[in-house]
């Protein structure tokens, strides 16, 4: 699906910070930041996202922040018709 689509069936630009632990130092923490269109409120793209990491990746989880916001508004799509006037 492209992203326009994505934008057009309500999908948003959804970006999240996840700090997690270092697998040979569990004291100290490092950020990854991951942005995908998502659909709020329920974001299966990200918790997917998250699933695969806490179930291949070695770094554990510590927190995950984030953020959602529309692309489109309903009040910015207009509609016009081209009209020729000979």
């Amino acid at each position: 699906m492209s992203d326009l689509a994505k934008m057009l069936k309500d999908y948003r630009l959804t970006t999240a910070e996840i700090l997690y632990h270092l697998p040979d130092h569990p004291h100290f923490l490092q950020t990854y930041v991951w942005q995908d269109y998502d659909i709020a409120p329920k974001f299966p793209v990200l918790k997917q996202f998250l699933d695969f990491w806490e179930e291949n990746l070695d770094g554990p989880l510590h927190s995950v922040r984030m953020t959602s916001t529309r692309l489109i508004h309903p009040s910015e799509l207009r509609f016009c018709q081209e009209f020729v006037l000979h």
